[in-house]
């Protein structure tokens, strides 16, 4: 794909990147757990489930959605309710792998000394579960969560806490993300290189209104971007 800048960001030194559906498909993952929920209940639709927990009520991980699902469909029962709970969970987890080309591209950058974090949304215990079960977790120095940096994005927090535990200038670094609001938006406030991750735009949102500096069709295309010694 191409980039709004055209050129080779030499000066980079520093990557942070979201995790959800930047490194892995939580998405995908998301909809086949709501689908293994709905068969177990023998009963509803998963995309009504996989709509609950885009209703803001609670957010995106709560299990408090599923309670919400249960008792509008008539079947919650304490027992029911913890089944399908465990149940989501672990399909979940059990789905999420990364990207192709996302560990080989991480461990590239890494040899080349550029420091690696993770700005996430996710919940530290969700965090933490999901890269160590795609193996990524060694390749990020800082994984900042909400309950690290004390506010969700698109506030910079997140972005500005990875920033000072690396001592990273905003304009040595560069922000990968999937949420044009969420990830593009903080890191150019910021002054960092952003980089649009279009392949996990699951809201399919158009390349030409996202203010990026970079729009990328795959992860490894970050380092057409950086400079990497050999390449």
């Amino acid at each position: 794909m191409q980039t709004t800048l055209g050129t080779r960001h030499q000066q980079i030194e520093t990557v942070v990147c979201d995790m959800d559906n930047t490194l892995f498909d939580l998405v995908g993952a998301k909809l086949e757990a709501c689908r293994c929920v709905v068969d177990y209940l023998g009963a509803g639709d998963p995309e009504t489930l996989f709509l609950q927990f885009l209703n803001g009520v609670y957010g995106f991980e709560d299990h408090r959605n599923i309670r919400d699902y249960l008792e509008a469909l008539g079947v919650y029962q304490p027992r029911t309710f913890e089944v399908c709970c465990r149940t989501y969970e672990d399909v979940k987890l059990d789905l999420v792998e990364p990207y192709p080309g996302v560990e080989e591209t991480l461990r590239c950058l890494q040899d080349a000394g550029i420091r690696l974090a993770v700005a996430t949304d996710a919940e530290s215990v969700q965090a933490d579960r999901r890269l160590r079960k795609t193996g990524l977790i060694d390749f990020f120095e800082v994984v900042v969560t909400p309950e690290v940096s004390g506010q969700r994005k698109p506030e910079p927090d997140s972005l500005l806490y990875a920033l000072r535990r690396l001592d990273a200038a905003p304009e040595e670094a560069m922000m990968v993300g999937d949420s044009p609001r969420r990830d593009i938006e903080p890191g150019r406030q910021l002054g960092m290189v952003t980089a649009f991750a279009a392949y996990g735009d699951w809201r399919r949102s158009r390349a030409v209104d996202v203010a990026a500096d970079i729009v990328l069709a795959e992860f490894s295309e970050i380092l057409d971007h950086v400079s990497i010694p050999g390449r």
